[in-house]
């Protein structure tokens, strides 16, 4: 059985990076292209496919963090939508989510930053004043669920143990595990986080 669910999850990878809906999710510029990847990064894991990872990590390291990221870690495409705050959440989500499925002992995504210090750390450190105190959001709120966010985002879990910062734990177990808004609920990348803990 393991053998054949490997199997699929290689060909529906396959599948994601040849086809034209894939290759359109690949090189969207928001956080589309973020999302589309832990889905390759998560299968090509599952599959020991070595390949897939080391493309994940690039893409990563050259185009979500140097493109998608400002200097103070802030999501700007994610900024400019009708609903800042929930979309700059799941693009955090989504990037500590590549950090954790595609960190090894020799290329840590955790550390990786660029000159000008842009990398998961900046962007943890600009969202989590926001979640921990919504009402210092400096952006206009959501047109939709915002009295529901933020719920417990498994960035913060991540993020705290990799980096080793209790505030980001600490708020993590503050948080609802089990928001009712069906809107916060579709838009948390991860909603079982402690599986993804290596």
């Amino acid at each position: 059985v393991l053998v054949g669910l490997k199997q699929w999850f290689r060909e529906m990878a396959d599948w994601m990076m040849t086809s034209e809906n894939g290759r359109a999710e690949a090189t969207a510029k928001n956080n589309h292209s973020v999302a589309y990847f832990v889905q390759i990064a998560a299968f090509a894991r599952f599959t020991g496919d070595e390949i897939k990872l080391t493309e994940c990590r690039r893409q990563f390291k050259e185009i979500f963090v140097p493109n998608q990221m400002a200097t103070d870690g802030s999501f700007p495409l994610e900024l400019k939508r009708t609903k800042p705050y929930g979309y700059s959440i799941f693009q955090l989500d989504n990037m500590a989510m590549l950090c954790q499925v595609l960190s090894e002992p020799n290329e840590n995504l955790w550390n990786f930053k660029l000159t000008d210090g842009r990398g998961i750390g900046a962007a943890m450190e600009f969202l989590y004043p926001h979640l921990a105190d919504k009402s210092k959001w400096p952006h206009p709120p959501d047109i939709q669920a915002w009295d529901a966010w933020p719920a417990r985002q498994p960035s913060l879990l991540f993020a705290g143990l990799a980096l080793s910062e209790p505030k980001y734990l600490e708020l993590w177990r503050k948080l609802a595990p089990d928001p009712p808004d069906l809107e916060v609920r579709r838009n948390i990348a991860i909603t079982q986080p402690i599986l993804w803990l290596r």
